[in-house]
């Protein structure tokens, strides 16, 4: 059974930073891919960012230049830090383990960017 939990969630004010992070119940290597998502309030969840095995990041161009994905395999997680904050990054984030044919989501933590 695969467990993420995210952590690091609450309330920042505008330009402020906020790190998360998701602790994975096993080796973050075996999964193809990590990723962090978001759902806003009224809308769909949607990428923010993804690192692959190999290393290669992928971001949402409304957060390229303001958020940053790592990991630490020694502790099998995987953070999102995000700097320069926007009301409009107002959101329930969930960390995302992606295998070829299994996906797997953490419960989400909030984070309220006031203005």
């Amino acid at each position: 059974q695969v467990t993420l939990v995210e952590s690091g969630g609450g309330l920042v004010q505008t330009g402020g930073s906020v790190r998360l992070s998701c602790a994975v119940s096993e080796s973050i290597f075996n999964f193809n891919a990590m990723g962090w998502y978001r759902q806003r309030p009224g809308k769909q969840r949607e990428l923010v960012a993804t690192i692959i095995r190999g290393g290669t990041t992928n971001y949402a161009d409304s957060v390229k230049g303001r958020f940053v994905i790592d990991r630490d395999n020694t502790k099998n997680t995987v953070y999102l830090q995000m700097n320069s904050l926007k009301p409009e990054d107002t959101a329930d984030y969930y960390c995302n383990a992606r295998r070829t044919v299994s996906n797997y989501w953490g419960h989400g933590t909030q984070v309220t960017v006031s203005s």
